[in-house]
């Protein structure tokens, strides 16, 4: 894969610069790449320029969702690739892979996939839903999350960032070039993986995401989506986060 400089996000300036310039090309792994967010995160990523494999239990669902992406693609300048295998093969060769899964049974599959090497990017939202709405679910007693979970299970073999949780999938899905009105907040313990993971935010937003803090703000950031769930069903809307001040 051919690539260019890597972009930074270190100030406030480069967070609104054109992010369009000096992005590096990925292959991605989509594990969950079927369900409306992972279908939603592969599509914004390919039209990026990113070569995209989508991940599911059966290859040919895979391969079937994938066809779709693509042909969405179809005029779109610079697009990358899209594909479909198993999930663990969608990792073979995977240089980023996103995690787009249900929190039921996220560990045992995590402890699955082929992730050595690899920046591992966690959008899992442990969320329940009762009479009274969705709200979050407590992980290790108040002290974890289902990033950090990730991070546990893989180890030192790879590193995991959050970032993705609060991004609707309807805007992901929709005919936006880019989704300019939200922001992306990213949050990891290895600068330079969460910065990898800022400069591809740009995909999604336009420009690069924001550092958010270490991988144990997962906590705060996953149950946050039960927020803006609660909020789209009140006022009928696909509500998301924008970060002022920059």
């Amino acid at each position: 894969m051919t690539s260019q400089p890597a972009a930074t996000s270190e100030t406030a300036t480069d967070h609104d610069a054109d992010a369009g310039a000096g992005t590096v090309r990925h292959r991605i792994a989509v594990v969950g790449g079927t369900g409306p967010q992972g279908k939603g995160l592969g599509y914004r990523f390919a039209r990026g320029g990113h070569d995209v494999v989508l991940g599911s239990r059966a290859a040919d669902k895979a391969e079937a969702v994938a066809a779709e992406v693509a042909d969405r693609l179809v005029g779109v300048e610079g697009a990358g690739t899209v594909t479909g295998a198993t999930n663990a093969d969608a990792c073979a060769g995977a240089d980023l892979v996103l995690l787009a899964v249900p929190w039921d049974g996220h560990d045992e599959l995590v402890a699955t996939l082929p992730l050595a090497g690899t920046t591992v990017i966690s959008c899992v939202n442990p969320l329940a839903f009762d009479k009274r709405g969705a709200h979050g679910l407590v992980i290790d007693g108040g002290e974890g999350s289902a990033a950090e979970s990730a991070q546990r299970i893989v180890g030192d073999s790879a590193t995991v960032v959050g970032a993705f949780h609060n991004v609707s999938a309807v805007s992901l899905w929709g005919d936006d070039d880019v989704l300019a009105h939200e922001d992306v907040l990213v949050v990891g313990d290895v600068k330079e993986a969460k910065e990898t993971v800022m400069a591809l935010c740009a995909s999604v937003t336009g420009r690069p995401g924001i550092d958010a803090g270490k991988l144990r703000l997962a906590r705060q950031v996953e149950p946050l989506t039960a927020v803006l769930i609660s909020i789209n069903r009140r006022y009928k809307i696909h509500s998301s986060i924008k970060v002022t001040g920059f």
